[in-house]
């Protein structure tokens, strides 16, 4: 899938491994059960090792790997699933997850704004029209916030508190 990452389309240094093969040299991603089972061997790697999360997974198994993770990949197997937006955000807001945050998946064109306000820096794309789309050029940009996001200062809409205008 094409990884879009600042803004443009860039080569994908990390190789997705599935649980029961062996694992490539370089950068890698693997499930939450394969991290969890391979910890130490993977701790001993000389390539970075990134943790791919399916919606139902539990952050919190991660919680204290998360600071030394290069990389969280957060996975949206249907357009209509949007577990990894509350995962992202506490993924960044309450364990301070500084590494790359990535979506994976079925990516729609019009939630990469909202993607981008809970704390996602890199998309791996599998729609074929938001692909599209952004090799056009569009730029995914939202100027109305329906939720507020750690530190991000929006202040209420006196008319909607629930609201916020940015």
């Amino acid at each position: 899938m094409p990884l879009w990452k600042n803004g443009q389309f860039e080569a994908d240094i990390y190789k997705l491994a599935g649980d029961e093969e062996a694992l490539p040299d370089g950068a890698v991603i693997v499930s939450l059960k394969r991290f969890l089972a391979e910890r130490d061997s993977l701790a001993t790697r000389n390539a970075p090792v990134g943790v791919v999360l399916q919606p139902a997974d539990d952050i919190e198994l991660l919680a204290d790997a998360l600071p030394n993770l290069p990389l969280l990949a957060l996975a949206f197997p249907k357009f209509g699933d949007g577990r990894a937006f509350s995962l992202a955000r506490i993924a960044r807001e309450r364990y301070g997850f500084a590494g790359e945050l990535r979506a994976v998946g079925d990516i729609l064109f019009d939630r990469i704004a909202y993607m981008i306000r809970c704390g996602f820096d890199a998309l791996d794309i599998s729609n074929g029209p938001t692909i599209a789309a952004l090799e056009a050029g569009k730029v995914p940009v939202s100027h109305t916030r329906y939720q507020p996001t750690g530190g991000d200062g929006a202040q209420p809409d006196k008319l909607k508190p629930w609201r916020r205008l940015g």
